[in-house]
C-alpha cells in the first residue's frame, strides 16, 4: 500500500479522536461537529468545479474525509471505536448517487 494512504488513514483517525475530545470537553456538541463536516462535504461536492470538471468517483474521493469523520462521530461511544477499514466500508455502503448521475 502507498505510504501516503497510510498517513492519510492515520490523519483521519487522529482528527476523529480530536473531534471526540472536543465533544467530551464540551467545546462543541456532536451536532455542531457533524453539521460543520456536512457543510464542508457539501461545499466539496456542490462546487462548480466538482459538478463540471470531476467524475463522480473523484467527487467521492474529495468528500470521503468528511464522510468518514461523520461516520466516526455516529459510531462514537459504542465501545471500541471502529477501525479505518470498517468506517470506510460504512461510508461506501451509505453513498448515494449524485443528481447528475444516470
Amino acid at each position: 500500500m502507498n505510504t501516503a494512504n497510510l498517513q492519510l488513514e492515520g490523519l483521519y483517525l487522529a482528527i476523529a479522536a480530536i473531534n471526540e475530545a472536543l465533544i467530551s470537553k464540551g467545546v462543541l456538541s456532536r451536532d455542531e461537529v457533524t453539521h460543520a463536516l456536512r457543510v464542508a462535504e457539501q461545499s466539496v461536492v456542490g462546487s462548480d468545479r466538482a459538478t463540471e470538471d470531476l467524475r463522480p468517483a473523484e467527487r467521492d474521493a474529495m468528500a470521503f474525509p468528511c464522510r468518514l469523520l461523520i461516520e466516526a462521530l455516529a459510531t462514537a461511544g459504542s465501545g471500541q471505536p471502529p477501525s479505518f477499514s470498517e468506517l470506510a466500508r460504512r461510508v461506501g455502503a451509505g453513498k448515494d448517487r449524485y443528481n447528475d448521475q444516470r
